[in-house]
């Protein structure tokens, strides 16, 4: 096993684990698209990292935080929902990125590259994977609560407001751990995949926030296995074990619903 493939399972285990634990409560916020979009917005901060010879992850999270602080703003202050403000910001950063970034690193931004993964990166990702989950843990119950209802939330104490901020930048901090991986094209798929597949067979949120992340996890490692082996790149291995998941889980909940039928029911 070469260091970089050790670095890269490293760095998958800990980002797919808080990339699929962070994404459970994107689905409960049915912002699914919306993490999808806004991987994308990262693309001219790594342009930029590209361009001027610095750390491409310091110039994706850049760009992910302030769409994150202006995407929040305008909710706060706009009648706008966050998918229409997200998809503006999305469009305008995937133009400009496409444009700034040179035609032959393209491909390594959309799709990143396990060979290029650093053990600097990988101490990185664990660094800020580890806080991403205990605070989205933290924060959890109450954001659950404001989904149910705004109201309630905020006459039970909880500064609805600055928990959204948080979690937005969470979503971003992830995103931005995420792009060497699976690249700026696909990194939105990591976080939501891995949460769509276990919705349907999680009896309770706690298990629904683990299980999201242990099938995280195992698309994250499963994806650079088989990208060493093929000699392809990860991110769309990492996609499409994700989705392999997702099915195995909807066949397996319709198989438990079917037993679960009494006898002669129609």
């Amino acid at each position: 096993m070469t260091d970089a493939l050790l670095y890269s399972l490293v760095a998958g285990i800990f980002v797919g684990l808080a990339a699929g634990y962070i994404g459970s409560l994107m689905v409960l916020k049915r912002m699914a698209l919306v993490g999808d979009a806004l991987s994308h917005v990262a693309l001219p901060g790594l342009a930029l990292g590209i361009l001027l010879h610095f750390n491409v992850f310091l110039g994706a999270f850049a760009f992910l935080f302030v769409a994150a602080v202006v995407t929040w703003y305008l909710e706060q202050t706009t009648k706008m929902s966050v998918e229409s403000i997200v998809g503006v910001l999305f469009v305008l950063a995937l133009a400009i990125g496409i444009l700034l970034t040179p035609e032959p690193d393209l491909l390594e931004a959309l799709f990143g590259d396990i060979t290029a993964v650093t053990l600097e990166y990988a101490v990185a990702a664990v660094a800020v994977s580890v806080p991403i989950v205990v605070l989205t843990r933290l924060i959890y119950t109450q954001v659950v609560l404001s989904l149910i209802s705004d109201e309630l939330a905020r006459s039970t104490g909880i500064p609805v407001s600055r928990v959204n901020l948080l979690y937005l930048l969470l979503v971003a901090v992830v995103v931005a751990a995420g792009i060497q991986i699976v690249g700026s094209l696909l990194v939105g798929a990591l976080v939501i995949v891995p949460a769509a597949a276990m919705k349907n067979v999680s009896s309770n949120l706690t298990r629904y926030a683990v299980l999201s992340g242990i099938s995280g996890v195992v698309s994250a490692v499963s994806g650079i296995l088989l990208s060493s082996f093929l000699d392809v790149p990860a991110g769309p291995l990492v996609v499409i074990v994700g989705f392999v998941i997702f099915l195995v889980a909807i066949v397996a909940h319709r198989v438990a619903g079917h037993m679960r039928r009494p006898t002669g029911a129609a």
